[in-house]
Parts: structure tokens; C-alpha cells; sequence
């Protein structure tokens, strides 16, 4: 979901990249004991059999009942969970205990999109020796790059967030479409009757929304980010194929039949709850937040995949998502890990992360589950949606990374991107100046460009 964020904000991020590239690196990725071999199951049976104290810092609302799971399965390991803030504030308050060297927890909830940036400085613990590896096949290919892009495992993944169209069955009807659009095409063109018949947008594009056009770049395969682990990251965020994506949207806001009020906010909730909008291009982690938000329109929304660029073709992109990473500082390593791997792994865990915190699982034994696909909506019309979003999150491109910088690429999307995409200005020329501001910071950081 949308996270704001602002240049001034940035002094934090900026450091932890100075102090890494001046060689002033932080722990060791394996807690600062250097290279951590395989650890035996006799080791883990002995720390989950020894009185330890865990802290466990993440914003997921009830997860003390996954940790009561796991609290009752090792009566000998006592977890701490503590919520320090969503966003901004959880990832500055971790980056300033791990910088002052103490109170870091021994396990934090970081979204993908962070995790390079945590690596930068090896704050994270290499999950490898401590069995992770193992469990790769147990998720969604491109929900395990996205914590294993190297050789490495840097976090269990915990929810994702492929991209879907929520749409009002009824106002399409009024406008005599009785499908969704299976294309981009088909779509732009279901815009204008939507626009002409009932003068609703059919969708809102938040002018200040990073997530929702990486994930429509992620979709059109496009590659904006790229980063080695080390000292050279990849910026592309003006290709081909974002151009096409920007064009695209260009087009379809310059004839006002998109609009691109900022999202999450009392307009916004509004707009989905009175009919301005017709439809939410949006992630699986969407259908939930919907019915919270627009109750009162319950049973005239429907979910399809996202419109493709051609027609045929099944692809989609993701925005949102989460994993469970151990600090390279954590005195406990190893219950620390088990705990990570338990909540986001456990079939019961898993489960009901899916169905009581209505997290959208990257688990396979929960996509597979029929305690969770066949679950009927009734805000939808009866529509099984986890079913759809499980067949929509196969479609995910696995290939999709992120810079060790995410905070600053947000900040200056909202004030470069932003401001042209809410002008109703030329969304394609804005990619070229925000490619340039990209570069720029990078190279000031310290990284080589490529």
C-alpha cells in the first residue's frame, strides 16, 4: 500500500549507503561470526529447547496468535512482538538501531522492495545455513526471488500482492460491457463508454503511487531496477517498455477518462464508495481492503486478471508484499530463523495469516488449500477471488529486482512523476527526468551505474 515519503526524509538511508560503500560495513551476514556452516538439527532442537527471549518487530494486526503457535510448540522460547510503526517510521527506527548497534530486534518484517538495502550494509542473516534453502519450492517462484535473488536467503516471504482489476459489474453494464476487458486496448475503449454512459472513471491512477506503475511496468515486462548485492546497480526506469506503460496512461488521463486523485486518503475512499471509480487496478491484498472501505456497494464488484497488452498473452505484475528477515545481530540466530520460518511456513501458521489477517499467501499449501480458494464472496457476488488471485500470482515475471535505495526512488517518483502524472502532463518525458534524478543519486552514493 501507498507509504509517503519525502526527500528530508532520506538523511538515514543515505548514511547506512555511505557508511557500506566507505567499507565500514556492519555485522557479517552471519551475526558477525564470519562463515556460518550448515547447522545441524541437533543444534536447532538444542536452541528451541533453551530458555531464549526473541524480539519481533512487524505491523501484521493479531500476529501474536501465529506467535502463540509457535510459543506453544517451543514452550522454552518467549517472543516479544512489538509493532514500532508502518512504513516510514518501522524501517528509520531499524536502520537507527542498527546503526547505534542495540536495540535491534531479532526478527522485522521487511517488504521486498527494502531487503537490498538491508543487505547493503549486511544487516541481514543469511538464511542458508539455518535450512531455508529447503523451503524454495514450498512458495511461488517469483515471490522466493524476491528474497533469494542471489545465492543467498535473505527472509521467508509472508504475503504478496499480484496484480488483479476490480471492477463495478454495474456501471460497466450501464455502459453496455458485459466483460471485463481482456486488453489494454479493449480497456482504453471501455474507458470512454464508462465515461460517456455514467460519467464514472473507470479506474483512478494515484498521481503519487510508485507502487501501482512499477507493478503495471512489472507486468509489461519492463526492468527498472537491477542491483548486484555489492557496489553496481542497473537503472532503466525510462525503457521501451515503460515508456509504452507511460504513453499509454498519458493518453487515457489527458482525455480524462482516468482519473489520478491521490490514493489513500477520505477522497480517495469516497470515490470507490459512490461510484466516481468503476474499477481499482489493484493487488491481491485489494478484495479485503475494498469491503472495509466501500461496504455499501456490496455485491456489484466483480475480479478479473489485468488487461494485457496482447491479446493471448497471461501476465501480470505485483505491488505490495512482505517478508520475515533475522538481523545479523540477533544473539539467537537460530531460534530467530526457526521463528521466521514457522510463522510464514507452518501449515496452520500460514493458513491463517491468509485467513484471519487476510495476508495474500505466497505459500504453496495455502494456494493450494481449499479452505482458502473456494471461499465464496459475497461482496464480490458470490465470486471464489482467492481462487482468481492464485491463478493471477502463477503469471508473476520472476525476474524483477529493486535498488539499495527504494526510500529515495519513492520520494522522488511522488515529486518528479507525481506532479506530471497529476498536471495531466506527458508521463513518458517525466520517466527521462526521473531516470536522470536515479542516476544521479546513485552515482553520488557511490554506486557504479549501469
Amino acid at each position: 500500500m501507498k507509504i509517503t515519503r519525502t526527500a528530508t526524509k532520506l538523511g538515514a538511508l543515505a548514511v547506512v549507503a555511505a557508511f557500506a560503500l566507505a567499507g565500514c560495513s556492519g555485522p557479517s551476514a552471519d551475526g558477525g561470526g564470519g562463515e556460518t556452516g550448515p547447522v545441524s538439527q541437533d543444534e536447532i532442537d538444542e536452541a528451541l529447547d533453551t530458555p531464549t527471549e526473541l524480539t519481533f518487530w512487524t505491523w501484521v494486526p493479531d500476529i501474536q496468535n501465529e506467535v502463540d503457535l509457535f510459543e506453544e510448540k517451543y514452550p522454552n522460547i518467549k517472543v516479544t512482538v512489538e509493532n514500532v510503526g508502518q512504513g516510514l517510521p518501522h524501517y528509520q527506527k531499524l536502520r537507527s538501531a542498527i546503526e547505534a548497534g542495540e536495540g535491534a530486534p531479532d526478527v522485522a518484517q521487511i517488504e521486498y522492495q527494502y531487503i537490498a538495502s538491508f543487505v547493503l550494509n549486511n544487516s541481514l542473516l543469511d538464511l542458508r545455513p539455518y535450512g531455508a534453502d529447503e523451503l524454495a519450492g514450498d512458495y511461488v517462484d517469483w515471490a522466493w526471488k524476491q528474497v533469494a535473488p542471489d545465492e543467498a536467503v535473505w527472509g521467508i516471504p509472508q504475503d504478496v500482492g499480484p496484480m488483479g482489476n476490480l471492477y463495478r459489474e454495474d456501471i460497466l453494464s450501464q455502459a453496455g460491457i458485459t466483460e471485463p476487458p481482456g486488453t489494454w486496448e479493449e480497456y482504453a475503449a471501455a474507458a470512454q463508454s464508462v465515461k460517456d454512459a455514467t460519467g464514472s472513471y473507470i479506474s483512478n491512477v494515484g498521481a503519487t503511487q510508485a507502487g501501482q506503475m512499477i507493478g503495471f511496468f512489472w507486468q509489461a515486462g519492463a526492468k527498472p531496477f537491477a542491483y548486484d548485492g555489492k557496489e553496481t546497480v542497473g537503472i532503466n526506469v525510462n525503457s521501451d517498455e515503460a515508456k509504452a506503460v507511460a504513453d499509454y496512461w498519458t493518453d487515457l488521463i489527458s482525455r480524462d477518462l482516468i482519473s489520478t486523485d491521490v490514493d489513500f486518503n477520505d477522497q480517495w475512499y469516497q470515490g470507490l464508495a459512490n461510484g466516481k471509480y468503476a474499477g481499482w487496478l489493484t493487488a491481491a491484498w485489494g478484495p479485503v481492503f475494498l469491503q472495509g472501505t466501500a461496504e455499501g456497494t456490496s455485491g456489484l464488484w466483480r475480479a478479473a486478471p489485468l488487461p494485457q497488452w496482447e491479446e493471448g498473452e497471461n501476465v501480470s505484475g505485483n505491488w505490495g508484499g512482505s517478508s520475515d528477515a533475522v538481523l545479523a545481530s540477533s544473539e539467537n540466530p537460530i531460534a530467530a530463523a526457526e521463528l521466521a520460518k514457522f510463522i510464514n511456513h507452518d501449515e496452520e501458521s500460514a493458513l491463517m495469516l491468509a485467513t484471519e489477517q487476510f495476508l495474500y499467501p505466497p505459500q504453496q499449501s495455502v494456494l493450494d488449500d481449499p479452505a482458502f480458494l473456494e471461499q465464496e464472496s459475497e461482496f464480490y457476488g458470490g465470486q471464489q477471488v482467492n481462487k482468481l488471485f492464485a491463478e493471477i500470482s502463477e503469471t508473476v515475471d520472476t525476474d524483477f529486482q529493486w535498488l539499495p535505495f527504494m526510500d529515495y526512488v519513492y520520494s522522488s517518483y511522488e515529486e518528479t512523476m507525481g506532479s506530471v502524472i497529476a498536471d495531466k502532463g506527458d508521463i513518458s518525458a517525466a520517466l527521462d527526468t526521473w531516470q536522470d534524478q536515479l542516476v544521479s543519486y546513485a552515482e553520488d552514493q557511490g554506486f557504479t551505474v549501469e
